[in-house]
């Protein structure tokens, strides 16, 4: 995750870099002036991904300092350490330059960019989008990906299912990596003369400093709903976490989607830099707006009027109402990049940019029935995603869990959503991580049977665990029809349970339960990871 070739800068130099307000770093004792002419070629939080040349960060942790890490740094060819003032004690004798400041976490990403010049300003950096929000950020920057390679730009790409660095894929654990990984994509990017690149950014992100020094050509605003409670505390607390990505230092430009009361609070937040838009499809005063949306197959047509000029014909081939809303968020951010309309329709008409098949969101694995998986996972996204599958004169039958140890009072609300608008639901395991999940279970029954019993649901509410029962259980019960959604996991091919990682995929068991019953199954090619 960084170039092949990195121009050596020293300490003095990269500390220079550092903006104003800053911890101020300094030698410890012991250490001479001289060290500050130190060169080193990258940077690193983990002293067990040293490279040599590199300065090792040793940052206070859960359950170790980092610090007690140094002199494994320091054979594996680190150039000199900066800790914090707790660190100093624990250091030992690694032999390297030592260096020191406090709150160094504030340091990691400023120091990261000027090590890897990740972002120079000469113009040879790949525009840069980020996308938040609470739902839709992976599409959304797939959609991105898409129409920048239709305009015929070398891309890449960061975020929840895959890194894409050009041609290369470097599969994703976080959502967006640690921010030394960052910028070393970027340089990395920079270095194979990308043109474009879409991150997501999530709220742990932001919160844990991973896109500190990074600043984005457009950031885009999908929505937000409850989600992360466990990590914010409140929807305030979230909302502030996103908005950051807004401030100036992070952005030059913005897309807000202004749909409901948290997008007119973010576009304020954006302030001058940021141009509204409206998907609701209803008329309103924002500055694009999706207008005249029609069904087209299992997707969608519809028209993006901007506040003055002709309206953009547009379409996406992927189910669901609120990918209306990614494509349209995707279009505009480009927009703002100045490339002309005229351009951008032609390239809209002829390379159907936004029917692109991303993993584990919307995923059709067979059409008769109709059998979906999808990541949703917090209340909101499992309303749109069950408000979009159900097809003409048949039911939908829904799997879905709860993930363990994440914000329990989503579970009920999910049940309950569930009841509202399936015909039968199915209630399993999702990652439980150390949690019983005979517990998680029951609060999501809780909500789904009392939604049910109060007359808010007429379906069915089984318990059927594992999972991959579960999926069987759903076909089996389905007509042709009818639409099977699994939902929560999308593309994730790991189920945690008491830290033990079982291979489960929920694309493969639902292949697999399909073809079992006699059902025609779509395409394996790209589904299973």
């Amino acid at each position: 995750m960084r170039p092949e070739r990195v121009s050596p800068v020293t300490l003095g130099d990269a500390a220079a870099a550092l903006p104003p307000g800053a911890p101020a770093i300094t030698a410890a004792p012991g250490t001479g002036t001289e060290a500050w002419g130190t060169r080193v070629t990258g940077i690193s939080i983990n002293s067990r991904e040293i490279a040599p040349g590199d300065l090792y960060l040793a940052l206070p942790g859960a359950r170790h300092h980092g610090a007690a890490f140094a002199s494994k740094a320091a054979v594996a060819g680190a150039a000199a350490v900066l800790t914090d003032p707790a660190g100093l004690s624990q250091l030992g004798k690694s032999g390297l330059p030592v260096f020191v400041a406090e709150d160094i976490r504030r340091l990691v990403g400023p120091l990261s960019a000027a090590v890897f010049n990740s972002q120079p300003r000469d113009g040879s950096a790949p525009v840069l989008f980020g996308v938040t929000g609470t739902n839709g950020k992976t599409t959304t920057t797939y959609f991105i990906n898409s129409l920048l390679q239709a305009l015929g730009q070398r891309t890449g790409l960061i975020g929840t299912i895959e890194i894409l660095a050009g041609g290369e894929a470097i599969p994703s654990v976080l959502t967006t990596p640690e921010s030394p990984q960052v910028h070393g994509l970027l340089a990395l990017m920079r270095e194979r003369k990308l043109d474009a690149a879409a991150m997501e950014v999530s709220s742990h992100a932001i919160s844990y400093r991973r896109v500190d020094g990074v600043v984005f050509d457009v950031a885009g605003f999908t929505n937000l709903t409850q989600d992360h409670l466990d990590l914010h505390g409140s929807m305030e607390d979230y909302f502030d976490a996103k908005a950051a990505l807004f401030h100036a230092d992070r952005c030059r430009r913005a897309v807000v989607t202004v749909d409901d009361g948290w997008g007119r609070q973010m576009a304020a937040a954006a302030g001058e830099r940021g141009v509204t838009l409206l998907t609701t499809g209803e008329a309103g005063s924002a500055d694009w707006q999706v207008r005249g949306i029609t069904r087209e197959g299992l997707g969608h047509a519809f028209e993006l009027v901007p506040a003055e000029g002709k309206p953009l014909r547009v379409r996406t081939g992927l189910p669901g109402a609120f990918n209306v809303s990614n494509a349209a968020l995707a279009l505009t951010m480009v927009l703002q990049t100045g490339i002309p309309a005229e351009t951008m329709q032609r390239v809209l008409d002829e390379h159907d940019p936004f029917t692109v098949e991303v993993p584990g969101r919307m995923q059709l694995i067979s059409e008769a029935p109709a059998s979906i998986v999808d990541f949703a996972h917090n209340p909101d996204a499992l309303t749109r995603t069950l408000e979009s599958v159900r097809r003409p004169q048949g039911r939908v039958i829904v799997v879905f869990g709860a993930t363990g140890e994440r914000d329990q009072t989503k579970r009920p609300l999910m049940g309950a959503i569930a009841a509202r608008l399936a015909d039968v639901v199915i209630v399993t395991d999702d990652d439980p991580h150390d949690e019983d999940e005979a517990a998680i279970r029951a609060d999501v029954l809780r909500g789904a049977r009392g939604a049910a019993e109060t007359g808010q649901g007429r379906c069915e509410v089984l318990e059927v665990a594992p999972r991959a029962a579960a999926i069987a259980r759903a076909v089996e019960l389905a007509r042709p029809e009818d639409t099977v959604l699994v939902a929560g996991r999308g593309h994730e091919v790991w189920q945690e349970v008491k830290g033990v990682n079982l291979a489960l995929d929920d694309r493969v068991e639902l292949r697999t339960a399909l073809e079992t019953a006699g059902f025609t199954v779509l395409s394996g090619d790209g589904v299973e990871s």
